[in-house]
């Protein structure tokens, strides 16, 4: 998952995005380490909140793009 990337290259820290999205900072860091999944209402809430799509956010396409 590209949590990290798109975190780290927002200036944001893991408190301030657990913060934002209503959760602890160590739900975070194991989302970003692989230890922990997301949810798909919180796996929606993080690309949402990138503005990005899923599968942008699961490395699923290099397009960050939502289709509409």
């Amino acid at each position: 998952m590209r949590l990290k990337e798109l975190r780290k290259a927002k200036g944001i820290t893991q408190l301030k995005l657990a913060m934002d999205l209503n959760t602890n900072q160590n739900t975070i860091s194991r989302y970003e380490t692989g230890e922990r999944e997301p949810s798909l209402s919180e796996l929606i809430k993080i690309a949402d909140y990138f503005d990005v799509s899923a599968d942008y956010l699961l490395g699923r396409t290099e397009n960050p793009k939502i289709n509409k």
